[in-house]
């Protein structure tokens, strides 16, 4: 299977530094969530790995090959960087078809993009009357259309409506169940924390993590129960008598932290206190970067992605 390498890649424009040394590998069968604030350098080192800018130093290759030496490059990889790359004068079909010939790719395919993307009923409009969801949706289309093992995608999620999310979520998915090798970049956590299964998180170009998104939350994000009684005096006595750290909310809930439910469950129920709800509060992906990042003032987003 093919992955993308990247290794001690920089990128500098004049005194700025948009990528900084950063190493990683995005293997395939599995999401990689491409994570970041607005300039972290995420869309700079797509445009790496994708060969539309040089680096200052390192490599970034797909397969073990630079993007530039791959034939017919439609076959290998897919990519979505601009939702507005297509030429507005151009029918969403022939957009493909020229895609399509220029890399050897049977015109069968196009028919079966347009219908898998949801554009099939549009595909005789010219580009410059869609919208962004359906320039999103078209884009997808032609990253998909050489049947690539790698394919990359920069924010897939913009401009598609909540049906057309949940489509996208799903086929990324899709894609890494069948063995190839997806990365996809977002600044948005709570979409990202959705379909990926493994995270490289980026601030100011500098590599901050790379590790499944699991272990990347249950390493900060402290456990934590909640609770819910109709003794809250028994329960407060319970919990403490065992070294619980028990918070009252006024909703009536208690959030118990540091805790796991079995052991919170277990010295309730030997204090015979009466339970109405008792659950494992999950920490989340935002969470969990605010975490990494509340003592590093030097990745803060800078204005603007590169």
């Amino acid at each position: 299977m093919t992955s993308i390498d990247v290794r001690d890649l920089t990128k500098d424009y004049g005194a700025r530094r948009a990528v900084d040394d950063l190493t990683f590998t995005v293997h395939p069968g599995r999401v990689t969530g491409f994570l970041g604030p607005n300039g972290a350098g995420k869309s700079t080192t797509m445009r790496l790995v994708l060969g539309l800018d040089r680096p200052s130093a390192g490599t970034a290759t797909v397969g073990g090959r630079p993007y530039t030496a791959l034939r017919e490059p439609l076959r290998h990889v897919g990519a979505l960087l601009d939702a507005h790359a297509a030429h507005g004068s151009r029918t969403a079909r022939d957009h493909l078809r020229v895609l399509a010939a220029s890399n050897r790719v049977p015109a069968r395919r196009v028919e079966e993009l347009l219908e898998r993307t949801g554009i099939a009923p549009v595909a005789r409009r010219r580009v410059r009357t869609f919208s962004l969801g359906m320039r999103q949706r078209l884009g997808i289309a032609a990253a998909l259309l050489g049947d690539p093992e790698v394919v990359l995608l920069d924010e897939p999620s913009n401009g598609l409506d909540p049906e057309g999310i949940i489509w996208i979520r799903q086929l990324m998915r899709g894609l890494a169940a069948e063995g190839r090798t997806v990365l996809v970049s977002s600044h948005l956590m709570h979409e990202t924390a959705s379909f990926a299964d493994h995270l490289v998180v980026l601030g100011r170009g500098r590599l901050l993590a790379d590790t499944p998104m699991r272990e990347f939350i249950h390493a900060r994000v402290r456990p934590r129960v909640r609770v819910r009684t109709t003794d809250d005096a028994a329960l407060r006595k319970a919990l403490s008598g065992d070294g619980h750290d028990a918070v009252a909310h006024e909703d009536g809930h208690w959030t118990v932290y540091d805790a796991r439910v079995e052991d919170v469950g277990r010295s309730l129920s030997a204090a015979r206190v009466p339970v109405l709800e008792l659950a494992a509060e999950e920490g989340t992906l935002e969470q969990a970067y605010l975490d990494l990042t509340a003592g590093l003032p030097e990745f803060t987003a800078t204005p603007q992605e590169v």
